[in-house]
């Protein structure tokens, strides 16, 4: 069944569907800018171009770019100085949604998670397992 969602861009009313997350009009909106930049990191010259440059160069929003890249529209490999942040720190990375030092901490973390649950496993068990004896003296 057809979601309704309200267009993120302009606010209106729009049936969502698995390729486009804005209505019809901000798409081809966003169509145009993206033939826009692609017309402008095609020229040599502006291929080794910051996200700066562009935005600054094209009057673009920031966000879009970020779009197309994370889309897979803009390739970072065509071009050296495009980049998208980190997801967890915002350091601009080319691949990936976490960089190197956020990847390793959050490995990091998750090892010493397992450790310190292997730990409270190990001394539930023997907690269960322990043996009590006493002794009762007095006479029935």
């Amino acid at each position: 069944m057809a979601q309704i969602e309200t267009c993120p861009s302009c606010g209106d009313i729009y049936v969502k569907n698995q390729f486009r997350d804005v209505c019809q009009k901000c798409w081809k909106e966003e169509e145009q800018v993206y033939d826009k930049v692609s017309q402008f990191m095609r020229k040599r010259e502006n291929r080794a171009a910051t996200m700066l440059q562009v935005v600054e160069a094209l009057g673009v929003e920031e966000e879009l770019l970020l779009k197309f890249i994370r889309t897979g529209r803009l390739k970072v490999t065509q071009f050296p100085n495009l980049g998208y942040p980190c997801d967890k720190c915002g350091t601009i990375i080319r691949t990936g949604k976490l960089c190197e030092p956020c990847a390793t901490e959050i490995k990091r973390d998750l090892e010493q998670l397992e450790k310190e649950n292997a730990l409270k496993a190990e001394i539930s068990n023997r907690e269960k397992q322990a043996t009590y004896f006493t002794t009762n003296k007095s006479k029935w």
